[in-house]
């Protein structure tokens, strides 16, 4: 098996565009916290699946080709997505000390995130396998209510469907109501309405032409504690899809964590302290480290401690947007302009655990490969196909100690400082490639989820904060 590099990404986004496939969950306990087995795509255990796109690719240039598949998939639903700007959502407190951790698992192609996570709806709960996305607020599952013949096949063997008339705490949103015509409206909901009573319904069309079609409703989430007890999150927003077509046929659905009042982030955040968070390990770490998603605050003694920056929130919904001032390369600040970092005229940085490369906007681009071109002009550069990464070069006397240290300023001081090895990417045997690739201005620039690799991450939604913190991602 090729193991020079397993890319390990959280997908904590969609970008309209899915795919997943069959999973499997491992729990241990730790001081009395259950923590999961995170199980990426690409590892050997989900590779006798067939028909799936899961499991090792053939080798380690097509393994960066479909993160690139994904990652362009995502950047056009980005960009349409950036506007209009969106009105800020309110945010209230509800204190609660206690903490939900799910179980997050490696997902699957075109446009998607990369993990799952365990997730229990309805009355009595059903389980689904979910891709959780902080580029989407709409939490959806395949659920069957009028139609009566949609999942024949799948029902029929006892998959995962939901029947939403047997759920004693379903309830369809109609389509006359306010939140279907207004609140709903770029989640894309219809605004055909028969009658004043019938179930709002939505059409969302994906970039690679996938097709979901359901309607909305409201039901009740069940989610374990680290401590072992289940908690009821009453009035979740759900999305009942009966119709998918094109690259969804084996995803359950997905968890939408994006910051819109009807996310689930925003539902679960009340209950447990409007934090979320996770950490994802090296991706050239052993394959017994673990990656988490954690609602709550996470009070492990061995949890680092956080540098704060401003998380804004409300501009650019349902993404999460920061404040960076700069980029410095071996202490020396580039010249970038600073209209470039401007979230609120057209540029800005996002956040995103569902890009794989970092993306920078052209002007961004350039000054980071130029800060680059002594180091690299002691290597050969190679020829890149359509779907590789932008700057690659041949490894003969590689050294991390001769690459650059790149720094991300934030604008309150806050400092980002990842290793070497997720901006210097291992892509094939005896290749390594800048793990940037350059994206139009204007637009916003993507800090990607191997550039968080090996750090924490905590996103506090009341407070408007987001911390991080340089960490191996294992608690015991």
């Amino acid at each position: 098996m090729d193991t020079s590099i397993l890319f390990v990404f959280l997908s904590l986004s969609l970008f309209f565009s899915d795919s997943n496939l069959c999973f499997q969950v491992h729990a241990f306990q730790s001081n009395g916290t259950a923590r999961f087995k995170l199980i990426h795509r690409h590892s050997p255990e989900l590779g006798n699946f067939p028909g799936t796109t899961l499991g090792p690719p053939s080798n380690r240039r097509e393994r960066l080709r479909q993160l690139i598949r994904s990652d362009n998939a995502r950047l056009q639903t980005i960009a349409r997505r950036l506007f209009p700007r969106r009105k800020n959502v309110q945010v209230e407190m509800w204190q609660n000390n206690n903490l939900v951790e799910l179980p997050i698992r490696s997902a699957a192609d075109i446009g998607t995130g990369q993990y799952f996570v365990s997730f229990r709806i309805g009355s009595p709960p059903r389980k689904f396998i979910m891709i959780i996305d902080t580029g989407s607020s709409l939490t959806w599952m395949k659920c069957k209510y009028k139609c009566k013949g949609c999942f024949k096949d799948r029902v029929s063997h006892n998959e995962r469907i939901l029947n939403a008339k047997t759920s004693r705490t379903f309830r369809p949103i109609p389509c006359s109501s306010h939140i279907c015509k207004q609140d709903l409206a770029r989640s894309f909901s219809l605004q055909h309405c028969p009658r004043p009573s019938a179930p709002c319904s939505y059409d969302y069309r994906y970039s690679d032409g996938t097709k979901v079609l359901g309607f909305f409703g409201n039901d009740t989430a069940i989610v374990r504690l680290t401590d072992g007890r289940k908690v009821k999150v009453p009035e979740v927003m759900i999305g009942c899809s009966e119709t998918i077509m094109g690259e969804f046929h084996d995803i359950d659905g997905v968890m939408g964590l994006g910051f819109e009042w009807h996310s689930f982030a925003l539902k679960a955040a009340r209950k447990f302290g409007y934090k979320f968070s996770y950490c994802l390990v090296d991706h050239l770490s052993p394959s017994n480290l673990v990656n988490f998603l954690v609602f709550g605050d996470v009070n492990d003694p061995m949890t680092p401690k956080l540098q704060y920056t401003e998380l804004i929130l409300g501009i650019v919904n349902p993404y999460y947007a920061v404040n960076v001032s700069g980029i410095s390369i071996d202490g020396k600040m580039l010249k970038i302009p600073s209209h470039v970092w401007d979230i609120r005229s057209g540029g800005g940085v996002i956040v995103d655990s569902g890009c794989s490369l970092t993306q920078l906007v052209r002007p961004v681009f350039d000054r980071v490969v130029a800060a680059f071109k002594a180091p690299l002009s002691k290597f050969k550069k190679l020829s890149i196909d359509s779907e590789g990464p932008d700057i690659c070069f041949d490894d003969t006397g590689y050294k991390e100690s001769l690459m650059p240290k790149l720094v991300i300023h934030f604008a309150d001081g806050a400092k980002l400082t990842p290793p070497v090895k997720s901006y210097v990417l291992d892509a094939a045997e005896g290749e390594k490639c800048l793990g940037f690739t350059a994206t139009p201005w204007p637009g916003s620039t993507v800090i990607g989820n191997i550039l968080q690799q090996n750090h924490m991450w905590e996103f506090d939604l009341l407070n408007s904060k987001l911390g991080f913190a340089p960490s191996s991602c294992t608690y015991e």
